[in-house]
């Protein structure tokens, strides 16, 4: 049985087997619906050359060349894929438009035997619905920001707060970026931040899942992570918050830092790359003092200098300028696992989270 459904009767929320994404995988990496697979029935390199045909020969010609192309790929499905699949498999497929390609893929499917639903209008139709939802979600909450010079641990603060079953919002982690200049994040390699469209995605996602009478708790950023942009709704009702700012000593933020970026003193050249976007504003002589220190091993005189040069002065201009001074502010001598102990506990029986929280 083969059917169809409108995009604003949120398929996702019901009894799918599988929601397939046939589109091509570079379409797919910029941005998928949740929990999709991607089961392309033309590839990235096919794609082009049928899109090729249409222009330079005809369209006559470029339907026969993609028909034959999508014929085998879902063939290839068949007999991997979707060989072990069961008689009550239920799948929901979509393309870009909700046109030939989820079409052909469903037709095949229903011809099975299968129960195959075709999301009308396609991804185009999601995506329209995430950038809707996010003109209006983020209202929804009472946000609290949690303020503090680079190397203050605000990000590991706000995760720590999550395991007391206290709201976050997640901002670095679903951007993939630690908000900085140096902050790409890093497992053995960089690793790429999503797309714009795939970090309003999972951001439409993670608020979907708070509640909205409590408070969320959300790092101080600029609209700018990254490459990523905050959507505008948010940025103002984060700008609007109440803040509570952490003080760390420089030597103990020193420590973080050289802590959570290790990978940059085996990368030096990558480092010296980096620091490269400081010339206009700093001059040559600063970015040769700092591709100095880099040579010499000296971590922590570069992250001190880094600090006084760059990063705060730039913070304090941010801060200043986009969000309200701090309601309250704590001050911990380092990030221990004694000192944030205490940093947790004044957090979570300050009258903000306890009002927050519902408790009495």
């Amino acid at each position: 049985m083969l059917r169809s459904l409108e995009y604003t009767q949120q398929p996702w929320r019901q009894s799918y087997s599988e929601i397939i994404d046939v589109r091509s995988p570079s379409e797919f990496a910029e941005d998928c619906l949740p929990g999709a697979i991607n089961l392309p029935v033309l590839d990235d390199n096919e794609r082009a050359q049928v899109g090729t045909i249409y222009k330079q020969v005809s369209p006559f010609q470029a339907r026969k060349v993609g028909a034959a192309l999508v014929a085998r790929n879902i063939a290839r499905h068949l007999e991997n894929h979707f060989a072990d699949q069961d008689r009550d498999y239920h799948p929901l497929v979509y393309c870009w438009r909700g046109g030939q390609r989820s079409n052909s893929m469903a037709q095949v499917l229903s011809h099975v035997g299968w129960g195959v639903t075709i999301l009308e209008g396609g991804y185009k139709t999601y995506r329209a619905y995430v950038r809707q939802q996010l003109e209006h979600l983020p209202a929804q909450f009472t946000y609290q920001v949690l303020s503090g010079l680079t190397g203050s641990g605000k990000t590991h603060i706000l995760r720590q707060l999550a395991q007391f079953s206290v709201q976050i919002l997640d901002l670095e982690g679903l951007a993939n970026h630690r908000g900085s200049l140096l902050g790409q994040e890093w497992q053995g390699q960089p690793l790429a931040q999503p797309s714009q469209k795939h970090f309003e995605s999972l951001l439409w996602q993670a608020l979907q899942n708070l509640d909205p009478r409590k408070l969320v708790w959300v790092e101080a950023e600029s609209n700018k992570i990254g490459q990523i942009y905050l959507p505008p709704l948010l940025w103002q009702k984060m700008k609007q918050a109440s803040c509570v700012e952490i003080q760390l000593p420089l030597a103990a933020r020193i420590a973080w830092l050289l802590k959570q970026y290790p990978h940059f003193a085996a990368h030096s050249d990558l480092l010296k790359q980096k620091l490269e976007s400081l010339k206009s504003r700093y001059g040559g002589q600063k970015l040769r003092e700092w591709h100095s220190l880099i040579d010499a091993g000296q971590g922590h005189a570069l992250v001190g200098d880094l600090l006084a040069y760059h990063y705060d002065p730039a913070y304090q201009r941010s801060i200043g300028r986009s969000y309200q001074p701090p309601a309250l502010t704590l001050q911990i001598p380092d990030l221990s696992e004694a000192s944030l102990e205490g940093l947790l506990d004044a957090l979570l029986k300050c009258d903000l989270v306890r009002g927050g929280m519902g408790l009495p």
